[in-house]
């Protein structure tokens, strides 16, 4: 066989781990520890729920996740109180300084749950423009030097009637759309709703969790960075 044609061969023999990887990479696989050296960033992206409304002080849901995932991870929470995830709703969280604190934390994971606040009537009404706008949102933190992993949630449920008209009917609306932005986009799909759904208890005021409910969100989103279940 001719040199070139050894060459070629060979380089083909190299290739094909990578592309093999490429083909296989599920954005819902486990984050590999043995990828990353030093702390692994990870950013915590939403509304009040995220910011930790509703828990004892200390307790969000990135706090308590921070220390099931121990030393080698680093959790800040972004989470900005009345956000909304349409760019034209009444308090867009891409015009809030703790989006661009976010970008310029350069994640190398990311967590986004936001669309509670949407479902008030004043920003639903313009949720034609929520998948275009969950896109954006996902397309800055895609471009960015870090390439993060980026994971989205279905927002918690609301059992009942909640405060300024957040509704769960909206949210169970939403569900199909993130599912379709995170395929559409390679990231992966945190269930919020389905790790609280059986326990309104856990939602006094019918929009946040309160600190047990803080826990069974840490330790869904625990589950889908690490593949293993939560002992804390």
């Amino acid at each position: 066989m001719p040199f070139h044609c050894l060459r070629s061969a060979a380089f083909l023999i190299a290739l094909l781990p990578c592309l093999a990887q490429g083909a296989d990479l599920d954005p819902n696989a486990p984050i590999q520890i043995a990828d990353y050296q030093g702390k692994i960033r990870l950013a915590c992206v939403g509304d009040s729920i995220t910011a930790g409304v509703g828990a004892a002080g200390g307790q969000s849901y990135p706090n308590q996740l921070a220390k099931m995932l121990g030393e080698r991870w680093e959790v800040r929470n972004f989470g900005v109180s009345g956000s909304t995830l349409i760019n034209q709703g009444d308090r867009p969280y891409q015009k809030e300084g703790a989006f661009q604190a976010a970008l310029k934390y350069q994640p190398q994971v990311v967590i986004i749950m936001l669309g509670t606040n949407d479902t008030k009537p004043q920003n639903w009404k313009l949720k034609s423009k929520f998948a275009a706008d969950y896109k954006d949102l996902l397309e800055k933190f895609a471009k960015l030097p870090s390439k993060p992993r980026i994971f989205v949630c279905h927002p918690v449920p609301v059992p009942g009637q909640g405060n300024f008209g957040i509704n769960e009917a909206g949210v169970r609306e939403q569900a199909p759309m993130i599912d379709k932005v995170a395929q559409e986009n390679q990231a992966g799909v945190i269930d919020m709703h389905s790790a609280l759904k059986d326990h309104p208890e856990t939602l006094p005021d019918r929009v946040h969790p309160n600190t047990a409910g803080a826990t069974l969100m840490a330790k869904a989103a625990y589950k889908a960075l690490t593949g293993k279940e939560a002992h804390q």
